[in-house]
């Protein structure tokens, strides 16, 4: 039993992080390289010391090394907002790690919307020798 509601105030103080990471990141950042950011999750670890904050971006791919750089560079900062606003023993170190997640979504919509299209048109590119051939009624 002890173990579950540990977990589950876990989880309650890493959404809490997420929540008010989000907001300073918004309302207080000022870096340019960081731009519009969401924060999918935070998983703290269990002695409180560390916190993997996940991030997506809107910014393409070849800027999200320039996005990193600006989140690990406000990490001070951050943590130590984040302590004035959050009551726990220890405010953790703040790990921020790009979140593909969203990306791969995308990615996987638009080859399945591109194989429904394929599939619609009745082409079939990776197999031409099952096309009706009038002339070899046993190749159709």
């Amino acid at each position: 039993m002890a173990g579950s509601r540990s977990f589950s105030r876990r989880e309650r103080v890493s959404e809490q992080i997420r929540r008010e990471l989000a907001d300073l990141i918004h309302s207080e950042l000022r870096d340019p390289r960081v731009g519009m950011v969401s924060l999918t999750e935070v998983a703290v670890s269990a002695d409180y010391a560390h916190a993997k904050v996940y991030f997506s971006s809107l910014a393409g791919s070849d800027q999200l090394d320039s996005v990193l750089a600006g989140l690990e560079h406000a990490a001070g900062f951050l943590r130590t907002e984040l302590g004035k606003r959050i009551s726990i023993h220890m405010t953790p170190q703040l790990h921020f790690i790009f979140d593909q997640s969203l990306e791969r979504g995308a990615q996987l919509s638009r080859l399945i919307s591109e194989a429904a299209a394929i599939s619609d048109h009745g082409e079939h590119p990776e197999h031409p020798e099952q096309t009706h051939h009038p002339e070899h009624p046993e190749r159709s």
